[in-house]
């Protein structure tokens, strides 16, 4: 008699279960796997399949149709494919390949899919969004003119970043391309803007690296680390940059703002040649098939600055390339240059000389520029590129001797004192007051008479020395107030008081 109350509920559970199932009939299409080799299967029995649509293998594992032939489909795998063999059993899904969106997703390591990388809890999503969306169309969006603050000097004072700009970031192997980006990550941890950091074929201690520089630089947990390592499928590392767009463009159609960095897109050219001739599409130049431009002009056209009907958002990319012997000719570099609205270009030789970061201001280019430029620093700033210019062309002939006059030796002088402000050590962003009282400084000759060798330590010491000396300036800057007359006096007469006492000290 006791246990009557418990065999009634379990009763209970099971007559509720029961009425849970669906007994109706159910129509599944299923597919055969004819053969599959390094991430790609081939699939008869599917003929309605779409292009890009996720089907489940019955093992587990998840891929997306990436061509269609007469009688078969070729299958691009998203999870490792060791357990496939012919004859298994491929169903349909009717759906395409989707990833987690929302905060939860920050400060995370995720792979293209939001499955955890980092140990963590599963992520706890607002929605599922497809990973390949359509770009904003040209009366959706607005004009360009709000900054993208990198915190290098070179970059903010001659090549400015806007929101919703597309710029590139161009070099050799080992220049410090992903020193930059990172860079711009790092120093967004105290503005609105969250950063998406997307790492296709990358090694994995080269991607931990990355990741706890950001840690270190106290930007994490505003930045989403999107993993597709070397060693993951290469379908997994073909959609990852789709899938950190999508995720950007959460907070973007909200109305806030996201930086997006692609690290790199010549590997993503790569993956997707690899995919192309495992599937049997018709190779073109460099055995790239016609589509690679279409490719990525559809994931960067996705960068875009809305309308303020539309919330005011901004979607901010910096792809990243890999030139071999600084080719900008070649033709994943020429397509990317095209597509974007200019570019950060590294040259090696002066990384070699400890020019760091390595740009070349001859080469590289943005097409906003000073629409996007703080008023602050648009006003010191504005002859700085010409000046540097000029330098460089004088100390080229200066080797053949015979140049010696005054005005030769004030032009030296001054571009040296520049190269020493343009040289900023990795993860050590500026901020904006320090870089306009620096070029303040530089264009009234106070830094002519600092020993080049004083610079760096100069640069150190500047943001302390502000803010005990400067504050008011300072807090007007950030709120991008004009750069009056006073505010300017006041900054140069700080950075006067510093370089005085670092030259007695090194004298």
């Amino acid at each position: 008699m006791s246990d009557e109350p418990a065999v009634a509920e379990w009763l209970a559970r099971g007559r509720a279960a029961v009425a849970r199932i669906d007994l109706g009939p159910k129509v599944e299409t299923v597919g055969r796997v004819e053969s599959y080799a390094d991430g790609i299967a081939f699939v008869s029995g599917l003929p309605q399949v779409a292009l890009d649509e996720l089907l489940r293998f019955e093992t587990g594992q998840l891929g997306f149709a990436r061509a269609l032939e007469a009688d078969r489909v070729a299958v691009v795998l998203l999870d490792p494919g060791d357990a496939i063999e012919a004859g298994a059993r491929v169903f349909a899904t009717g759906e395409v390949a989707r990833t987690p969106v929302g905060e939860g997703l920050l400060g995370r390591v995720v792979d293209p899919l939001g499955r955890p990388l980092d140990g963590g809890e599963p992520i706890a999503a607002v929605a599922f969004h497809p990973v390949e969306r359509e770009a904003p169309s040209i009366i959706a969006r607005d004009l360009v003119t709000e900054p993208v603050e990198t915190g290098l000097l070179v970059v903010d004072s001659m090549f400015a970043l806007g929101r919703g700009q597309r710029e590139l970031v161009i070099g050799d192997r080992a220049t410090g391309k992903t020193s930059i980006a990172i860079d711009a990550i790092i120093n967004q941890r105290h503005s609105d803007i969250v950063c998406v950091y997307v790492a296709i074929g990358q090694r994995t201690t080269s991607v931990e690296r990355a990741i706890e520089a950001v840690r270190s630089g106290g930007a994490a947990d505003r930045t989403i680390f999107v993993v597709a390592p070397a060693a993951s499928p290469p379908g997994l590392q073909w959609i990852a940059p789709f899938a950190g767009f999508a995720m950007a463009e959460f907070f973007r159609d909200r109305g806030g703002h996201a930086l997006v960095v692609v690290d790199d897109l010549s590997k993503h050219a790569v993956t997707h040649r690899e995919l192309a001739l495992l599937t049997r599409e018709p190779p073109g130049r460099e055995a790239y098939p016609g589509d690679i431009f279409y490719v990525h002009a559809r994931l960067l056209e996705r960068a875009a600055k809305l309308s303020k009907a539309l919330g005011g958002g901004s979607l901010t990319a910096l792809p990243i390339a890999e030139t071999d012997s600084g080719n900008l000719s070649a033709y994943i570099p020429t397509n990317l240059i095209s597509i974007t609205d200019g570019q950060i270009v590294l040259d090696r030789r002066l990384f070699a000389a400890n020019h760091r970061p390595a740009v070349d201001v001859g080469l590289s280019v943005s097409r906003v520029g000073g629409r996007a430029q703080p008023d602050a620093l648009r006003d010191v700033s504005g002859r700085l590129r010409l000046q540097y210019t000029q330098f460089l062309e004088l100390e080229m002939f200066s080797r053949f001797g015979g140049m010696s006059n005054a005005r030769i030796e004030r032009e030296m002088t001054r571009g040296e004192r520049i190269r020493g402000l343009l040289t900023q050590p990795r993860f050590s962003p500026l901020r904006l007051a320090d870089q306009v009282a620096l070029l303040a400084a530089l264009d009234a000759g106070v830094l002519d008479p600092v020993p080049a060798r004083a610079i760096p330590a100069l640069t150190a010491r500047l943001p302390a020395h502000l803010d005990s000396a400067a504050a008011p300036s300072v807090a007007a800057i950030a709120r991008n107030a004009p750069l009056d007359e006073a505010m300017r006096a006041d900054l140069v007469a700080r950075v006067r008081d510093l370089s005085t006492e670092l030259t007695a000290h090194s004298s």
